[in-house]
């Protein structure tokens, strides 16, 4: 006689999937995953750090969190218990220090995450991606004059539409950030991105770095 494997996620089961039950978990806890009412898996939940997700493991009651940077990912850590996980996304969310996180949540193992960060990582790659790609030889000029400034190598680099945009941080896409072109040799275009009204504007070769550090760095207000 065949007697049917119990099933080890019966919350999730009767919730209707996992980011359902993740959300009852949080308003149970009174905190908050950032899961929105429509979704229905729990990848992709944006923070200030990166993007979070929650993967289910197959025969036994395991969830699995992982951090997602562009380029890079970590797992950071594994619960049976749905309630805490939904306290640690919400807390992760509400920016609590990595450390703090880790002696809260005893489940979380951030330190290769946290090793990363201060090897300048994912930026440092993702530069050296850039800077070293056929695809983006016709950019090759303006990546590494951006690069060679001290400042501006801090910024995380992608390209749009063969534009190089820098953005300051590289965990929260929503961060201050700016594309430059250079439609001709020694001539740029450089737009704010996310400003309300704002335009290209053309830009001297000579002015273009401090151009540049001012849009990513200067105080909005002066």
């Amino acid at each position: 006689m065949h007697i049917p494997e119990e099933d080890p996620y019966p919350d999730v089961t009767a919730a209707g999937g996992l980011a359902p039950a993740l959300r009852q978990a949080a308003e149970l806890r009174g905190c908050d995953t950032g899961l929105e009412s429509w979704a229905t898996d729990a990848t992709g939940i944006e923070t200030t750090r990166g993007y979070l997700s929650v993967h289910t493991t197959i025969g036994e009651r395991i969830f699995r969190l992982r951090l997602h940077l562009p380029e890079f990912g970590w797992d950071i850590g594994a619960t049976d218990d749905l309630g805490t996980l939904a306290e640690a996304i919400a807390a992760w969310r509400e920016g609590v220090p990595v450390d703090a996180l880790e002696a809260r949540f005893d489940f979380l193992d951030l330190e290769e995450f946290t090793r990363a960060l201060e090897a300048g990582e994912p930026t440092a790659s993702q530069w050296a991606d850039l800077l070293s790609s056929e695809y983006y030889r016709g950019q090759r000029n303006l990546l590494r004059r951006l690069h060679a400034d001290e400042v501006l190598r801090n910024a995380f680099p992608t390209m749009t539409h063969r534009a190089v945009r820098l953005r300051v941080d590289p965990m929260y896409g929503m961060s201050r950030q700016v594309l430059v072109h250079e439609p001709d040799e020694g001539r740029y275009e450089v737009v704010r991105v996310g400003v309300p009204g704002a335009d290209w504007t053309d830009v001297p070769g000579d002015d273009l770095i401090a151009h540049l550090r001012a849009a990513l760095y200067d105080d909005p207000s002066s």
